[in-house]
């Protein structure tokens, strides 16, 4: 079973995992929500950063040691420790922030000091709407930054420009630093499709494979080893790299040449969702 995926360490697993994985003992879970703009998942307690969660993410919390909390992301399904003190008591969001970031301030007034910074893709619990403002328990937002959970965006690529320059982050998945897999995350999830959280388990769980010399359109998905991009049109691709490392558009023809020769090896799949 795949460690990313499977909420089970030596000391406890979910209950649904009994009979499937050794552990001291098995629980249901808590229901929880990240509380802070963006918060690292990591591999371990302290460890190394696999993926990130955005405020008002929801998770399932099955232990918390020393500080730290072993959970399980609603959102990808992907599994680690997060620090303890990034988390609080679940609550049901109503809204995402779609635009690349927003501000949320402490009345409707722009021209106070803000709350906080949040992320294109976090999510919020609207309780009032003002003419130019959305209450939430964490304060005000501007209505035309959020976008009802109801109402997903249609096109992932759409999504995927609106992270454009973003400055790449290995494990990154806000708007202030972002990864390949996390802008494919990004772009499907904000398009209610369900996306795991890295390349790989990507390339294995999405779309129709296609043949590698495929004529390629607006939404496929190229895969390298450790790697993905997702193409604008059939020439265009836009991804996350570390060659820019920035969120960029790129010739796919180049980038295939570029890649290779840095190597990257060559394309492993294409997918068409």
């Amino acid at each position: 079973m795949d460690r990313r995926l499977t909420p089970a360490n030596t000391r406890v697993a979910a209950e649904y995992l009994r009979g499937k994985v050794e552990a001291a003992s098995f629980v249901t879970g808590t229901p929880a929500r990240v509380t802070r703009p963006v918060a690292d998942l990591l591999d371990q307690p302290a460890g190394k950063r696999e993926r990130q969660v955005l405020f008002g993410a929801a998770v399932t919390v099955y232990e918390v040691i020393d500080g730290w909390a072993f959970v399980q992301a609603a959102r990808d399904g992907y599994v680690g420790y997060i620090a303890a003190d990034c988390i609080g008591d679940a609550r049901q969001a109503t809204h995402r922030v779609a635009t690349m970031a927003t501000h949320v301030y402490p009345d409707a007034n722009i021209k106070l000091h803000e709350v906080m910074h949040l992320s294109l893709g976090a999510e919020v619990t609207v309780i009032a709407e003002l003419p130019k403002f959305f209450e939430t328990p964490e304060g005000f937002i501007f209505k035309s930054h959020l976008r009802p959970l109801v109402q997903p965006f249609q096109d992932p690529v759409t999504v995927a420009q609106m992270l454009f320059g973003v400055p790449y982050l290995w494990g990154g998945n806000s708007s202030l630093g972002i990864d390949c897999s996390g802008t494919v995350n990004m772009a499907l999830t904000l398009c209610g499709i369900a996306c795991p959280g890295d390349a790989d388990l990507q390339e294995a769980a999405l779309g129709t494979a296609l043949p590698l010399d495929a004529p390629l359109q607006r939404g496929d998905l190229i895969f390298w080893k450790g790697h993905v991009a997702l193409m604008v049109d059939a020439d265009t691709m836009i991804h996350a790299n570390g060659n820019d490392m920035a969120v960029r558009y790129e010739n796919y023809a180049s980038a295939v040449k570029r890649i290779e020769v840095q190597g990257g090896g060559p394309v492993t799949s294409i997918k068409r969702l």
